[in-house]
This record gives C-alpha cells, sequence and structure tokens, in this order.
C-alpha cells in the first residue's frame, strides 16, 4: 500500500523532487568513495561500479510507480531499467578485465542512458525542473564518448566516473530545488 488510508497520493513533482534529492545524495557519496578508490580496480571499487547502474534500477523502478499513479508515460524508464541492469552485469564481468573494459562498458551506458534521460526530461517538461535533466542528458551522451576514447589510451583511470556521477547528482538536485519552486509558485498561485 503506497498511502495511508485517507491521505492523499504524493504529486509527480512531489515525489521526482524527493527521489532526485536522494540520487544527489547517493551520488556525492558514491562519487567520494570512488575517487578514494579510483586508481586501484579490487574487490571494493569493482563493487561500487556494479551498485551504481544497480542503484539507478531502483530510482527507476520508483519513477515508474509515481508515474503510472499519475497517468504519466513510463516507456523510457522501462528502456533505463533494461540498460541500468544489463550495465551491472557488464561492469562486473568487465571488472575483471581491467580498467579500460570497464570505461568502455560505463561509456556505452553513459551514451545510452544519456539518451533516455533527454527523451524522459523532454517529455516531462510540462512539470517544471527538467531543464537540467535534458542537459544532463546531453552531457552524459558526451561524457559516455569521451570514456570509451579514454580506454584506449595509457593511464586510463576511473577518477573520470566519480566527477561524472557528481555531476549527474549536481544535475538532480537542481531538478529538486526547480521542481519545488515550480510546487511552491503553484501552492501560492492557488491561494489567491
Amino acid at each position: 500500500m503506497d498511502t495511508l488510508p485517507g491521505t492523499p497520493a504524493i504529486s509527480a513533482p512531489a515525489a521526482l523532487r524527493r527521489l532526485y534529492l536522494t540520487r544527489f545524495v547517493v551520488a556525492a557519496v558514491w562519487a567520494a568513495l570512488l575517487f578514494s578508490t579510483a586508481d586501484n580496480l579490487g574487490p571494493f571499487t569493482a563493487a561500487l561500479l556494479v551498485i551504481y547502474p544497480l542503484f539507478d534500477v531502483a530510482c527507476a523502478v520508483i519513477d515508474i510507480r509515481s508515474a503510472q499513479v499519475n497517468g504519466r508515460p513510463v516507456r523510457g524508464l522501462h528502456v533505463n531499467i533494461a540498460l541500468s541492469a544489463l550495465t551491472g552485469i557488464g561492469l562486473a564481468i568487465a571488472a575483471t578485465s581491467g580498467i579500460p573494459a570497464v570505461l568502455r562498458v560505463w561509456g556505452a551506458w553513459a551514451v545510452t542512458a544519456g539518451i533516455v534521460q533527454l527523451i524522459v526530461g523532454a517529455t516531462r517538461r510540462q512539470l517544471g525542473g527538467q531543464w537540467a535533466m535534458i542537459a544532463s542528458g546531453s552531457l552524459s551522451t558526451l561524457a559516455g564518448a569521451s570514456f570509451i576514447a579514454q580506454a584506449g589510451k595509457d593511464g586510463a583511470s576511473l577518477s573520470n566516473l566519480a566527477g561524472y556521477a557528481f555531476l549527474g547528482g549536481v544535475f538532480f538536485l537542481v531538478s529538486a530545488l526547480r521542481l519545488g519552486r515550480t510546487r511552491t509558485k503553484a501552492t501560492a498561485g492557488g491561494q489567491g
């Protein structure tokens, strides 16, 4: 059961805001942990790499539940779940081959997930606060291409993945703040 009897369902902007704030916090903590271990692809770093796309799967599932309650389209979110789940598996395998393999898998995920995020953000424009998601999707696509290119160079490192995740978290924070602002304006406008 999602709500207690007699309590209203959470609005789409409120649910997204809470989800986006959670994503920011997790991305910031994850980035700090990865950055501290980025030069060594040991078991802890490999686990961190696999956890991140699996967290993305969990967030997309939560997002789908909210979207369905509020009558919003969810096709892009289903695609995101499939991409992130496959990436988790791919990263677990790539971690046994070294940093270049990890960068290639992460790069492919960043490109494809970025395109999906761009499309989902564009379809949610009317909710407000989505320009950051659109920008984040665009940048993710470019960053993914750079990770793939970096994988072919000497001295490839995972530290750029930490920066990528943190920046993605900042975009989620900006969207959460914009959604809060949109909600406050709508509430104030309705009281006039």
